[in-house]
């Protein structure tokens, strides 16, 4: 048996396994060794149904019956019930609010279930195990009965638990893998981690850690096996990062020698002062202009603190510059957007800063391509704005990028396919693309070999050591403060009992001609008898309630992500335009267009968004002078909430949200795991500022030491499979 084996080679799988088994990335052996727990059952805390009481958090194995979907007969509340059997006796089980729990469990199997032994408010109901999490596991220690385990000597009292899809259950996983370890694959594993590395840290070496990891015989084992992987995920990216930003260092880019006051002519035609953080970053990126070799720079900042600004002026730089051996022309700028929405955002934007320069604008997107000026206006577009731009072919456009008379293309993705050739391309901007990768950089490189200098902008609130981490080749400008006359945003938190009040308030700021967004979790209601339905408010419904029952008046219209390309744009422009006074969403607003008479919004279910996506949706609000208003509708009262939530109301910024949410929330919970690419296990070292910078100084030693790593070829290997799992 080899690491590199195909799982299917040495244990038995069916056609549904391996659909599962994809769906979890394993294919491997070596795949699914690196599948860990997302955590351990103590099973030394296993209790008998006879020895529980009220009040107490319990594990208890025992067999499932009983279970039936119903509703409470005051309350309403979707819930599944059943009964809970050991040798001992037997206990209700309630799952409020988890209706579906009654189909996902099959009667009569027998699980691990942990959960809090409430007291019935009636002596009919009497004990019951209120919301337990279950696990389909073998029979813990301790438990009345024979042991499935076997003796003490052979198991210990973790369990690992793993994740599952369709068809694979954490059961199945952790059989497998003990199979496998005991087959002794994993000593003959090459460990990537340098000696000296591991033995400064105390790091298990890597058989050992895959045997505390998945066999654990106590919390301490367990802790380092994990700590240990934390650091070597966390440190390969690191590295990664700073070998890309060691071959950016020797590569060669376009020298523009713009100083400050080069830009005051363009800067001074705006309405406002920049502020000095704007001023700094524009320093910044001036400054890495000059040294000839490829800027690779991050520009965050909240929604509103002017990062388009930032980017025309730093443009204007560019444009201003002639090619080397030149007396005409200029160099070039793409400026790439998420969607076709924003790309005509940004092109009305650089319209309005460029219109007195004389400077032609091009606009590529999948649904047409636009240049300014124009000597015919250009009205109704996705945005709304009026801007001279005509509708251009996209042959006659690529023909004038490709011989220079177009000097700044916005687009979307577009913009970097083969067919669009620029001849002096020199600098990229990139607005909310979390990753640009090598590839794409790659592709934008000039025949010259030149690359063009990078600029990557975004509003999402990034922890430091997330930032250290994932952007380890990038240099980072922070926008930390607001443009003049910006009022902060009052948010209030709203239990379920003061909707109506709240509701007077927003009715007074529409009385004024203010407009609304409502974000919901969901499109569609869930259906109460589904597997894992989200029992939360949603659009279409929240719409229709609010049309019939509160905002009667006004104008109501909906946006999500199922609706077509068109009927989005539409839904904007009519809000845009002020034709709707209320906008009910899912999160897809959370990067959108700029509604400057929008000052309020509510985001319903509060409790299901990180802290960080909250302030970017609040931002949506903050795009005037007039004072905005958040209002955060939660569906439950419970303390942990509150606690989170309170943050929104006394955080300066969104980059000391962002920590808060990092150190307050588990791993798993975190949605920048799905989002920044990495495990659960690094998200939780990422809470840990002192790994990070030990990782980083160690990564950097090395690369300082070897940038092409040939004298580490386990390192080497390690980072090829770790870019095609994170960064492809």
């Amino acid at each position: 048996m080899q690491t590199t084996d195909r799982l299917s080679q040495h244990v038995r799988i069916t056609a549904q396994q391996t659909a599962a088994l994809e769906r979890l990335r394993i294919t491997t052996i070596e795949d699914i060794l690196y599948h860990f727990p997302q955590r351990y059952t103590d099973t030394s805390n296993v209790k008998n149904i006879i020895d529980i009481t009220a009040g107490e958090r319990v594990s208890v194995y025992g067999k499932i019956t009983n279970l039936k979907l119903q509703k409470g007969w005051k309350s309403k509340v979707a819930m599944a019930t059943g009964t809970l059997t050991d040798a001992t006796g037997s206990v209700a089980v309630v799952w409020f609010n988890q209706p579906y729990i009654a189909k996902m469990l099959s009667e009569g199997s027998e699980a691990l279930f942990t959960g809090t032994i409430s007291a019935g408010k009636s002596k009919s109901r009497g004990l019951y195990l209120s919301n337990p999490e279950y696990e389909h596991t073998d029979k813990p220690l301790g438990v009345v009965g024979d042991s499935l385990f076997g003796s003490h000597e052979e198991h210990a009292p973790l369990y690992p638990v793993y994740a599952e899809s369709r068809g694979v259950t954490s059961k199945w996983i952790f059989h497998t893998i003990q199979k496998i370890i005991r087959a002794g694959v994993h000593e003959s594993m090459t460990d990537p981690l340098p000696d000296a590395i591991r033995e400064q840290f105390h790091l298990p070496t890597l058989s050992t850690a895959l045997v505390w990891v998945h066999m654990p015989h106590n919390h301490n084992d367990a802790n380092a096996a994990r700590k240990r992987f934390a650091f070597e995920e966390i440190f390969l990216i690191q590295l990664s990062r700073l070998k890309q930003r060691a071959t950016h260092a020797r590569e060669h880019a376009w020298v523009i020698s713009k100083t400050r006051s080069d830009l005051q002519p363009f800067i001074s035609g705006f309405s406002f002062d920049p502020t000095s953080a704007q001023e700094q970053s524009i320093a910044d990126i001036l400054a890495d202009f000059k040294k000839g070799h490829p800027m690779s720079r991050l520009l965050e900042g909240d929604v509103g603190s002017g990062k388009t600004l930032v980017a025309a002026a730093t443009a204007y730089a560019v444009i201003m510059t002639r090619p080397p051996g030149q007396t005409f022309g200029s160099l070039q700028v793409g400026y790439m957007a998420p969607t076709e929405i924003l790309a005509s955002q940004h092109f009305d934007s650089f319209c309005n800063y460029f219109r007195k320069s004389g400077i032609s604008i091009g606009l590529i997107t999948g649904s047409g391509c636009y240049k300014f000026p124009s000597k015919v206006s250009r009205i109704g577009t996705p945005t709304g704005t009026p801007a001279e731009a005509t509708l251009i072919s996209r042959a006659q456009l690529l023909k004038w990028v490709a011989n220079g008379e177009i000097p700044i293309l916005i687009g979307t993705h577009a913009l970097i396919q083969k067919a669009v050739k620029f001849k002096h391309l020199a600098y990229v901007i990139i607005d909310e693309q979390h990753r640009f990768g090598i590839r794409q950089r790659q592709q934008l490189v000039q025949k010259d070999g030149k690359i063009p200098h990078l600029l990557s902008m975004t509003a999402t609130p990034i922890p430091r050591t997330l930032a250290l981490t994932m952007y380890g080749d990038l240099d980072l400008s922070l926008l930390d403060a607001m443009p003049p006359g910006r009022k902060p945003i009052i948010t209030t938190v709203v239990s379920p009992l003061k909707r109506a009040a709240a509701y007077d308030a927003i009715h007074r700021e529409l009385t004024l001609g203010r407009q609304l967004y409502v974000i919901c979790p969901r499109i569609d209601e869930p259906d109460p008898a589904k597997e894992m339905a989200v029992v939360a408010r949603s659009v279409k419904a929240e719409a229709d309630r609010l049309k019939k029952k509160v905002f009667q008046e006004y104008d109501i219209d909906i946006l999500h992500s199922k609706m077509t390309p068109t009927k989005k744009d539409t839904a904007m422009e009519l809000f845009l335009g002020g034709s709707t006074d209320i906008l009910v969403a899912t999160s897809v607003v959370e990067v959108g267009v700029n509604v400057p008479n929008a000052t309020v919004i509510i985001i319903e279910g509060a409790e299901r968004f990180g802290l960080s996506q909250l302030h970017q949706l609040r931002g949506r609000v903050i795009r005037s002078n007039h004072q905005a208003y958040c209002y955060v509708f939660t569906e439950t009262t419970s303390k942990k909430t509150a606690d989170r939530l309170k943050a929104l109301t006394t955080a300066k910024n969104g980059f000391e949200l962002a920590e808060y949410d990092l150190q307050l929330r588990g791993a798993g919970e975190l949605s920048g795991g799905k989002q920044w690419g990495v495990s659960d296990l690094a998200m939780d070292g990422l809470k840990n500022i002192k790994m990070v910078e030990v990782a980083r100084r160690e990564a950097a030693r090395l690369i300082d030491d070897d940038h092409t790593l040939d004298r580490y070829p386990a390192l080497a290997a390690a980072l090829g499979r770790l870019d095609k799992v994170h960064f492809e």
